[in-house]
């Protein structure tokens, strides 16, 4: 059973439909890219999916569950965790009471969301820069703290936006071990991302939308060489 099913989800504003009858899921364990142009409706999808935006119509099952009309955080303690393509720390806290703050979401006890959130700054490469306010990060710590923002609660399935988004050639490399080791470890992975050969890294499946509508899906490698993609987005993204 696929651990995440979405079914024609259609968001609308109006008579503009962001999101257009999607439908896709995630195995247990799986990285699924989604590609397509800006303003395709991929960080959309990823709301729909996270609670942070309502469907205008269409179904959401995660682990065999209706969570339709889940709101967010219930779905994050029943195992979805999310990044954003812009981090948004808080930046008079240091990155240890930043992920501190997750850590405390649903747990009783002060010491084991602490021991959770060493955890995750650990397995996101940033225990080192524990005790720096989240202001003197870099854009690349940035972006690793979002991650372990998204670990400490403990996600069976982690939406990663744009997560290798603005770095340099350097910087994605040094990202992109630590996405990886999410799906060696078990976690299911939506990435959506612009940087293309950072997702034929990893990921196991690729889906394009365009307009809010899937128009491709498969092989990473296949999808991402076919006349459809090619011809949709592939020029916006080299």
């Amino acid at each position: 059973m696929p651990l995440l099913e979405v079914e024609g989800a259609t968001k609308r504003y109006g008579a503009l439909a962001v999101v257009d009858d999607l439908t896709m899921h995630v195995e247990p364990g799986e990285a699924l890219g989604v590609v397509g142009p800006n303003g395709a409706g991929k960080t959309t999808a990823l709301s729909l999916i996270a609670g942070d935006v309502p469907l205008t119509s269409g179904r959401v099952r995660f682990d065999g569950q209706d969570i339709t009309r889940m709101p967010a955080h219930a779905r994050c303690r029943a195992g979805i965790g999310r990044t954003f393509q812009v981090p948004r720390p808080f930046l008079t806290m240091t990155v240890f009471e930043n992920v501190l703050v997750g850590a405390l979401h649903g747990r009783g006890s002060r010491s084991g969301a602490s021991a959770a959130a060493v955890q995750a700054l650990d397995r996101a490469r940033l225990l080192d820069r524990a005790n720096v306010p989240a202001a003197q990060l870099t854009l690349l710590e940035r972006k690793r703290l979002e991650v372990a923002r998204a670990l400490v609660t403990r996600p069976r399935l982690v939406l990663l936006d744009e997560t290798a988004g603005g770095l340099t050639e350097p910087e994605v490399a040094e990202l992109l071990p630590t996405v990886r080791a999410l799906k060696e470890a078990g976690t299911a992975v939506i990435w959506i991302e612009h940087v293309v050969h950072a997702l034929l890294a990893v990921v196991d499946r690729i889906v394009a939308i365009d307009r809010g509508r899937k128009f491709a899906e498969g092989d990473p490698h296949e999808v991402m060489a076919s006349d459809a993609v090619q011809e949709v987005y592939l020029g916006s993204m080299v």
